[in-house]
């Protein structure tokens, strides 16, 4: 059977409008809060990140956690904070976040740019940020938690700009109230596929057979039992796209096994939940 080769497309002139979006918006803030879906705390992050953000400080948010294995998110939050020098917190926006927690460390990181600003005569001013992030990683799930004890809209900020809007979270924060999108621009094909596992990548980037076959790949090993007790599969099923088809009667004419619906099915499984709490970046090696 004819196997679809998967390889994800990219549009550079989609990328190249994102990037240079993400970058107006950067420069009218002093703090980002940078979010990545928990199930993959480095693939979805942005390689050059750093060089995108200048010298922004950055806090890190870990979301969708109700979707990760915790005890590995734990040991993921403390490997990035080495790493990268920033604060993380571990957050699912569709429960009660820590909000709390999120402000506070926005304020701390940008109070040396508000002094720096006091130093120079101008008055104390509220720190202003921004949530950045891949695509569907739960940017506008976060800003909508953030916002909703706070309608108070304060509009354009003069000096600054005519068309961004902005919500005040509390006296010593603005929140700019739409996502800056990081355009999921690499040439890495393994992380770009493990984006689309979790809709990081838009559809129409990649056909979802390929997808599907390289998630049971990825996670045959680490997660094996998981796909075994959902799709109550056997030590004689084979797990692939036409196994499980089979075995869960998913089929089409002639009794020929259905692996387009297979294939949707078990990536919609994932992405809800279904198949279990799960991390698909490799923890790095000591």
């Amino acid at each position: 059977m004819k196997k679809d080769k998967l390889h994800i497309h990219w549009y550079p002139g989609h990328i190249a409008k994102a990037e240079r979006q993400l970058k107006e918006q950067l420069n009218l803030v002093d703090v980002v809060i940078e979010v990545r879906d928990a199930r993959l705390p480095l693939s979805s992050s942005y390689a050059n990140i750093k060089k995108l953000l200048g010298d922004k400080p950055r806090l890190l948010l870990l979301n969708k956690a109700d979707l990760a294995e915790k005890n590995e998110l734990k040991t993921w939050k403390k490997i990035l904070e080495e790493d990268t020098g920033c604060p993380v917190v571990i957050t699912n926006a569709k429960g009660n976040i820590d909000l709390s927690q999120v402000v506070k460390l926005a304020v701390e990181l940008s109070e040396p740019k508000i002094k720096a600003l006091m130093t120079k005569g101008l008055l104390r001013r509220a720190a202003r940020a921004m949530v950045v992030g891949m695509p569907n990683v739960g940017k506008s799930s976060v800003i909508n938690k953030l916002t909703k004890s706070s309608k108070t809209k304060i509009g354009a900020k003069a000096g600054v700009t005519r068309q961004q809007q902005w919500v005040r979270i509390n006296p010593q924060l603005d929140l700019l109230d739409t996502p800056g999108i990081i355009p999921t621009k690499q040439d890495d094909q393994v992380q770009a596929t493990k984006l689309a596992f979790v809709s990081s990548v838009s559809e129409n980037a990649y056909s979802p057979e390929p997808v599907a076959r390289a998630f049971l790949e990825l996670i045959s090993t680490k997660y094996l039992n998981n796909l075994l007790e959902y799709y109550k599969l056997d030590d004689k099923t084979e797990l692939t796209l036409e196994g499980i088809a089979v075995k869960r009667n998913w089929l089409i004419r002639g009794a020929e096994p259905d692996t387009e619906r297979t294939a949707c099915n078990i990536l919609k499984d994932f992405r809800d939940g279904r198949l279990g709490l799960m991390i698909l970046d490799e923890l790095p090696t000591t």
